[in-house]
């Protein structure tokens, strides 16, 4: 008997409610945080920053964990627990079932392909289609805000930037220190103004050394080190809220499931996407889809769950949805309830095989994340 699928609570405060509740407080209105009534705002998003892996170190980060409110100290983030769908919730304030990022890669069923959605944008991709929704910064705007997008260089032009950022003039900086201060200078040069920073630098350490190594406390530190500034210079009528996007697990070598190309998993599915921890199989015939997830389910049910993307649906995994949004979900999806990441043996790369950090999933560790305040929504 496959095991009862997780469901995902609409109750509790999630990553949707972040940035529109800052929106909100700038206009006086309430919003699923209850925060007070701001001239301005902004939102710090730390990737791959998980609750658990946060109070596991917090010697290391004092000054975030002082700033986690007793009763209200995380949130969750939606599925699946991966960077281009969890920014787009974030920036949209809606699910990935509507707004499209449906995961770290998704189906292009027009082109009959797998795409990445942050970095593999081309010229037949266009992000407008993709993401038809507003993003809060398009409704700053109107609503006579500034809205400014802080982060590095690399990320001002690209098709993900206008998915998920467009709306927002963009500051580059190069570090955690650097984009915090330019956060804080934004918020005291009056407004009103609507402030978004980016910190992917926990997020690459773990994935490439993992969330126990020295290199990723090294980071936390660093990040700790920057939030100096939010204890004494965020102005009286401004709030600062700190979140991330998904948390992480350190996947071992020995969990790190290969399949061959010839392995019978594979018969019948014509493109794998999601990522190594959330599976998404596009099959040659989408009839069979029930065949290729008992098949699954035979061989990975200790490990996984197993759904058809009917079932996924129905389970509410992708929250609302859009009929467009639809093709771009597997046929069949392999969630991983345990210790495990998936790998293809005909695409993996070097690189990925190496990599230690993971998420995509349901645990705890994946969904759970911080939510720290400043300023006046410290109150």
């Amino acid at each position: 008997m496959a095991p009862m699928l997780p469901a995902l609570r609409g109750d509790t405060p999630s990553l949707a409610d972040v940035l529109t509740g800052s929106f909100a407080a700038m206009q006086g209105l309430p919003s699923a945080l209850g925060l007070p009534s701001v001239r301005s705002a902004a939102v710090i998003l730390v990737d791959g920053l998980g609750a658990s892996s946060l109070r596991e170190r917090a010697g290391h980060a004092r000054r975030l964990t002082a700033a986690l409110p007793a009763g209200s100290a995380t949130i969750t983030v939606p599925f699946p627990t991966t960077t281009a769908a969890a920014l787009a919730t974030l920036t949209t304030g809606r699910s990935a079932g509507q707004h499209g990022l449906t995961g770290y890669t998704a189906i292009d069923p027009d082109a009959d392909r797998v795409v990445r959605l942050l970095s593999g944008w081309d010229s037949t991709m266009r992000p407008r289609e993709w993401q038809p929704h507003d993003t809060v910064f398009e409704q700053a705007g109107r609503a006579g805000m500034e809205a400014v997008v802080v982060g590095a260089e690399r990320y001002r032009v690209t098709g993900f930037t206008d998915a998920v950022l467009r709306g927002a003039r963009f500051e580059a900086q190069k570090s955690i220190d650097d984009r915090i201060s330019t956060a804080v200078r934004l918020l005291r040069e009056g407004g009103p103004r609507l402030v978004y920073v980016y910190i992917p630098e926990l997020d690459m350490a773990g994935h490439a050394d993992g969330i126990a190594s020295d290199r990723w406390l090294s980071r936390l530190d660093e990040l700790d080190g920057a939030l100096a500034p939010l204890e004494k210079q965020v102005p009286d009528d401004a709030g600062v809220l700190l979140t991330a996007d998904h948390g992480m697990l350190d996947v071992p070598p020995h969990r790190r499931r290969i399949l061959a190309a010839d392995d019978p998993l594979w018969v019948g599915v014509r493109h794998v996407a999601g990522e190594p921890r959330c599976l998404q199989l596009a099959l040659d015939d989408p009839s069979h889809a029930v065949s290729v997830r008992d098949r699954w389910l035979e061989a990975e049910g200790a490990r996984s769950w197993v759904v058809t993307r009917a079932e996924a649906v129905e389970a509410g995994w992708f929250g609302a949805m859009d009929d467009a949004v639809l093709p771009r979900i597997g046929d069949v999806l392999v969630a991983a309830r345990g210790l495990v990441a998936y790998y293809d043996a005909r695409t993996a790369t070097p690189s990925a095989l190496a990599m230690v950090g993971q998420h995509g999933s349901f645990s705890p560790e994946e969904t759970q994340v911080p939510l720290a305040r400043w300023g006046a929504f410290a109150v």
